[in-house]
């Protein structure tokens, strides 16, 4: 019994690989006859697992999809790569109101793990820390009802709060769901304005599908990314800078990077970005300890002489009398 539960771990191992076997592969992976194997076959089957078995010239044996989730068998390296994703994940996911499936899955992956295992994620886990960001959380929820209606081209409503903190609600066709800086976004036709718009899942309340089907359109853009991409660029400022220093050391210095990097010279780069305000690009280039000159626009030009200017003022000597902004 023992040599044939091995032999079943093996099989189904070889057909979670996603690829197409013939049965003397199988047969010859497994050493066993193919009458054995045909029988290992129906095992599986019996177990819930959809094995797709073509006979004759050309014919195979493969894993296939089916109506209901089969357990998963994953070697040591599969099951820490996952199990390190989902703890991370389970930090920043939203639960919506309830233990967020990340953490769910999480712990019913080391509830079987083998001891090794779990000393090998508890020791990842322990020498891992994230730094804060402004990472948003959506649930998985959410991102399943979009995904869905997006894929079958079933019309969305939902309430939709803006950057000013109106809600309004809307109806749209969705398209695409875009991770990009940390966020999910939407691409969907917005009907009442009967145009394209992109929303922040994050920002989404109630929603629902209507049932609706829509013949799908054609996209504004080779793909959404490009066209999130040129929207968030549109609503922001763009800013260039020419650094005095080569474009590895800047590169190797700028934090939360978020713009094109481009070599001059060897000790010289210029610095394409695109941000929501000066402030920060300022501040951020100011402590590079690098010699820099702003190029365009001209508003950026002028904060940072407001900002030389404020600066000189609070780094005044106190014996010069009280200070007078």
């Amino acid at each position: 019994m023992a040599d044939v539960s091995r032999r079943m771990l093996a099989l189904l191992s070889a057909l979670q690989t996603g690829r197409t076997w013939t049965g003397a592969e199988l047969a010859s992976r497994l050493g066993a006859s193919p009458r054995t194997l045909r029988r290992d076959v129906e095992r599986l089957r019996d177990l819930g697992y959809p094995v797709e078995a073509r006979p004759g010239p050309g014919g195979h044996y493969r894993l296939v999809a089916g109506t209901a989730m089969p357990p998963l068998l994953l070697d040591d390296e599969e099951a820490v790569a996952i199990a390190v994703g989902l703890r991370l994940a389970a930090g920043t996911a939203d639960g919506d109101g309830d233990e967020d499936a990340s953490g769910r899955a999480l712990r019913k992956l080391e509830q079987v793990l083998p001891a090794r295992l779990r000393r090998r994620v508890a020791t990842v886990h322990h020498a891992t820390e994230t730094a804060p960001t402004r990472a948003t959380a959506v649930s998985a929820r959410l991102l399943g009802l979009v995904g869905t209606a997006a894929q079958q081209h079933e019309r969305l409503a939902f309430g939709y709060r803006d950057r000013d903190g109106t809600v309004t609600r809307r109806r749209v066709e969705p398209y695409r769901q875009v991770l990009a800086g940390r966020r999910w976004y939407l691409l969907a036709w917005d009907l009442d304005r009967s145009e394209w718009r992109t929303f922040r899942l994050d920002r989404l309340a109630d929603a629902r599908s209507t049932g609706e089907r829509f013949s799908p359109r054609e996209l504004p853009a080779a793909s959404a990314v490009d066209y999130l991409d040129a929207t968030l660029k549109a609503a922001r400022h763009r800013a260039v800078i020419t650094f005095h220093a080569p474009a590895e050391q800047v590169a190797d210095r700028l934090v939360n990077q978020d713009g094109v990097i481009e070599s001059l010279a060897a000790d010289r780069c210029r610095y394409t970005t695109w941000v929501d305000s000066f402030e920060w690009l300022a501040v951020t280039t100011t402590i590079l300890g690098v010699e820099f000159r702003v190029e365009e626009p001209a508003g950026f030009v002028a904060y940072c002489r407001t900002l030389r200017d404020r600066l000189d003022r609070a780094a005044a000597n106190p014996a010069r009398g009280p200070f007078v902004p």
